[in-house]
């Protein structure tokens, strides 16, 4: 059974930090990309960071570039994203995805997901 499974959320105050992991299994996921989202109450599910099948390129979108970064280890299966000087607007439920997408920044193209890991920074 294919599975992907994130922890590391939590409730943490604004500045803070918090390492979110993702551990697959049922699969090989050593050749797809990774990739991070998060979706907010009342808001639609957005791109937040991916990585490469070998982890030579990662992409971010802007609101965390300098702050968030993702990470794989592939003997473990599992895709990490650590992220810094966390501000409120980074509360979210977070999920990660794998997959072959030709556009990393849309969730088509995942074809794998979890169930998401909730992240709440308070001000």
């Amino acid at each position: 059974q294919v599975q992907l499974v994130e922890s590391g959320g939590g409730l943490v105050q604004a500045g803070g930090s918090l390492r979110l992991s993702c551990a697959a299994s049922g699969h090989t996921y050593s050749r797809d990309a990774m990739g991070w989202f998060r979706q907010a109450p009342g808001k639609e599910r957005e791109f937040v960071a991916a990585i490469s099948w070998n982890g030579g390129i990662t992409y971010y979108t802007d609101s965390v570039k300098g702050r968030f970064t993702i990470s794989r280890d592939n003997a473990k299966n599992t895709v990490y994203l650590q992220m810094n000087s966390l501000k409120p607007e980074d509360t979210a439920v977070y999920y990660c995805a794998a997959g072959r997408p030709t556009n990393w920044v849309s969730r088509r193209g995942y074809d794998y997901w979890g169930q998401g890991t909730q992240v709440t920074v308070s001000s």
